[in-house]
Formats: structure tokens, C-alpha cells, sequence
């Protein structure tokens, strides 16, 4: 059985989403950050960057959130080389670009030292996932293929990416398309099932 290293409430459970979504059984296994179990040397034998997710594969331990995606549903990939391409691009910015606006507001000490810096750091999350949402909302319409269906793996990642933004000082109802988003991945019971397992 595959075997999912997760924080809750961190985009791993982005992968938990995409699992539940195809019924592929997984035992979830929770990395305490409040106690640094990341940093530990147990964890650190499985997944030696101390992140996670890590999921533990008959072939191997695989890491990064996108990877980890691809090889447990492959069918989530579109067939359509443009489409596929137009998914790896959402997904690119949402790990490449927002993920680290967030990780400033509550790991700073990834980026600098001094306290000072943090709390700056902190002080400009709600600007750059502000500018970052609005981009989504006018980017959204344009992909050649539903979103908020699931049958895509960048919709796994997104809907844990917007569970962010109240936390980050942004109000989603600005943003129309954003909110229907994530008010049509509300109900999905793949969705539910993570929150049920306390993961969001």
C-alpha cells in the first residue's frame, strides 16, 4: 500500500485529495511540524529534505507535490498535449510562485534571520496573494478544460492553495470564479473525506 507523509493543512494533502478522488487506498501518516518531525532523523531517512509530502511507492519514496500527482493519476493528465501543458503551467505557478508568497508570511526563517525581517516578510503576504488571486481569476476562464470537476490534477492543488488566502489576508469572495471554484470542490467528497481525516 502506498504511504502518504503529510502535514495538515500544507499542499500535500493535495496528493490525500487526488487519492481519494480515485478510491487508490493509501495510509496516511502525519508529520508533526509543531513538534519538527520533519527535521528528525527518522523522516529525514524517507525523505531527506525534511518536506513533505513524501509518498513511500513499491518502487521507491517519491517527493515534490506535482511528481507525486503524475505517477498516482496519470489519468488526471490531459491527453491533449496543449491542455496538459496549459495544466503544468497552473500547477508551476501555484508551486513555484504563490506557495513561497505564503511560506513568507509563516516560514520566514527559510528566507532570513533576523526578526525583523520576518515580520516584513509577513507584512507583504496580503499584497502578493492578493496580485496572485487576481491573476488566477483572469487566467482561469482560459484553460481548455473544466475546472472544479476534478479531472484535473491542478484542481486538487489549487483548492489547497485557496484554503490559504483567509489566513493570508485575502477575502476570496472578491474574486467570483475563485469562490465558485471552491465552492464546486466543496462538494466533492474527496474533498470532504480530508477534512474528515482532520488533513484541512
Amino acid at each position: 500500500m502506498l504511504k502518504l507523509h503529510y502535514a495538515p493543512r500544507t499542499i500535500s494533502v493535495a496528493v490525500a485529495i487526488v487519492l481519494e478522488e480515485l478510491n487508490i487506498p493509501y495510509e496516511a501518516i502525519r508529520v508533526d511540524f509543531a513538534k519538527s518531525e520533519q527535521t528528525k532523523y527518522d523522516y529525514r531517512q524517507i525523505n531527506p529534505k525534511g518536506r513533505v509530502p513524501a509518498l513511500e511507492t513499491p518502487e521507491g519514496v517519491l517527493t515534490e507535490t506535482p511528481a507525486i500527482m503524475e505517477y498516482v493519476a496519470p489519468q488526471l493528465v490531459p491527453e491533449d498535449p496543449f491542455a496538459a501543458a496549459k495544466m503544468r503551467e497552473l500547477i508551476s505557478y501555484l508551486n513555484a510562485t504563490m506557495h513561497p508568497h505564503h511560506a513568507h508570511g509563516v516560514r520566514g526563517e527559510r528566507w532570513a534571520d533576523e526578526e525583523s525581517s520576518f515580520a516584513d516578510m509577513k507584512r507583504k503576504v496580503p499584497e502578493r496573494m492578493t496580485e496572485c488571486s487576481a491573476h488566477l481569476e483572469e487566467f482561469l476562464p482560459n484553460l481548455p478544460f473544466d475546472t472544479g470537476t476534478l479531472k484535473v490534477l491542478s484542481d486538487a492543488y489549487l483548492y489547497v492553495v485557496l484554503t490559504w488566502l483567509p489566513g493570508d489576508g485575502v477575502d476570496i469572495s472578491h474574486y467570483p470564479r475563485l469562490a465558485a471554484f471552491q465552492h464546486q470542490m466543496n462538494t466533492k467528497a474527496s474533498v470532504q473525506a480530508v477534512f474528515e481525516k482532520g488533513m484541512l
